[in-house]
């Protein structure tokens, strides 16, 4: 009941803060920065950095203010040097304010880790919002080291994950750039119900032990971007869900983790396509998985279609190319999400595992025209590699090291 009722005080802040508008603020952090834009301030509105009380509502109002501007100018909310400490924090629209709304995060943001103060999927989330930049160099830091040891989800399958520092749903023309992530209670991003949203330069952290921390989890969105980024968690770097379509991951560095997924798909009913991925220009470095395909058995009926990995380095990889369609292995039923269309090619570097290439496709629906063009891989222990594929129709152009699967 008292999660319950922190999320309805958060809420009711932002329904009293839309109905007086934002020209209640005209001589309260709504001064004048670059051109064209209005800054909002959040040590107008309260905030404390270097303090342990919390700056919560002061960021929500501030946000408020910002988001219901309507002078025709762009509004800034401003973020200064210092260290806030915050809870479950609602940045939510949809904005009447100029797009788009910009937040300048110039400190650091740091996570009250009493999970009591959480009721849902994030720690600070950005809801229905149209045109959103995030930026200015600054620092999140969820210091998930403090939660980790409530992660069950190995052992629980019907587990409760723990709050993702980024939340963004029904989010639409945004780009996040040039800030860090560090230590997620659970994913560092989780992007959903989303269109046209862009991430560069960021950097994201945890280490390689610590449960459930993907840099980024995509889902039910399209046309989004992630770009010229260093990623090293103790799970996916990125992982693309169901429902993603028009995703391109590019220029990104990844490791120690697991690797960059396709999936994991099918474990819920009913789950929607995936189609469109571009994986290109990477660099995997020491992960358990390299590029990965994973889909869970006794899954209902879906596709994964139109997946393209090229130019990528793999760097002392275990299992450098691999699809999994037994993820999870609590079932003996096979996976019905079919697998098609996949495109390998420019694939270079070292793996730790003998065998290299592992494609284990399900036996109720093989994988289909999946093709290998210049497979590259050497053993980091100078022994043999080989390649297996189970249920999968394949083809070959140019080199292929491991051999072709016979």
């Amino acid at each position: 009941m008292a999660v319950i009722a922190r999320r309805a005080s958060a809420i009711a802040v932002l329904v009293l803060w839309f109905a007086v508008g934002g020209n209640a603020f005209a001589g309260r952090g709504g001064g004048v920065g670059g051109v064209g834009d209005t800054i909002f301030n959040v040590l107008q509105f309260g905030a404390k950095p270097g303090s342990r009380e919390e700056s919560t509502q002061a960021f929500m109002q501030a946000w408020v203010a910002a988001c219901q501007k309507f002078d025709g100018l762009k509004a800034r909310l401003l973020i200064p040097p210092g260290v806030y400490t915050l809870s479950e924090t609602i940045f939510g629209g949809p904005c009447k304010s100029r797009r788009p709304i910009t937040v300048q995060l110039l400190g650091t943001l740091s996570a009250n880790t009493d999970l009591s103060e959480y009721s849902d999927k994030s720690w600070i989330s950005f809801d229905s919002v149209d045109g959103l930049v995030i930026t200015g160099g600054g620092i999140i830091d969820a210091h998930g080291q403090n939660v980790w040891k409530y992660d069950d989800c190995k052992s629980n399958p019907g587990c409760a994950r723990l709050p993702a520092t980024l939340y963004f749903n029904n989010v639409r023309n945004a780009k996040t750039k040039g800030i860090t992530l560090l230590n997620s209670m659970g994913f560092h991003m989780h992007v959903t119900n989303s269109y046209n949203v862009r991430f560069h330069s960021l950097r994201i952290s945890a280490p390689p032990d610590s449960p459930n921390t993907d840099g980024m989890h995509i889902s039910k969105s399209q046309t989004v971007k992630v770009s010229r980024s260093t990623i090293s968690t103790g799970d996916d770097c990125i992982s693309i869900g169901q429902g993603s379509t028009n995703v391109t991951v590019n220029k990104i560095t990844c490791g120690p983790g697991h690797g960059i997924s396709v999936g994991s798909l099918g474990k819920l009913p009913n789950e929607l396509d995936v189609k469109g991925v571009i994986v290109k220009n990477c660099t995997i470095k020491g992960t358990t998985n390299g590029v990965r395909i994973k889909t869970w058995p006794a899954s209902g009926a879906s596709q994964a279609a139109g997946l393209l990995f090229t130019n990528i380095i793999m760097d002392n990889v275990q299992n450098p190319i691999i699809v999994d369609q037994g993820y999870g292995h609590r079932s003996n039923q096979p996976s019905r999400v079919k697998i098609s269309n996949v495109i390998y090619q420019n694939i270079e570097g070292t793996s730790v595992t003998p065998v290299a290439v592992n494609l284990m496709c399900s036996r109720q629906v093989p994988c289909q025209n999946v093709r290998f063009n210049n497979i590259k891989l050497r053993s980091s222990l100078n022994a043999p590699l080989t390649a297996s594929c189970t249920n999968a129709q394949v083809g070959y152009t140019g080199i292929q090291y491991p051999p072709p699967c016979r």
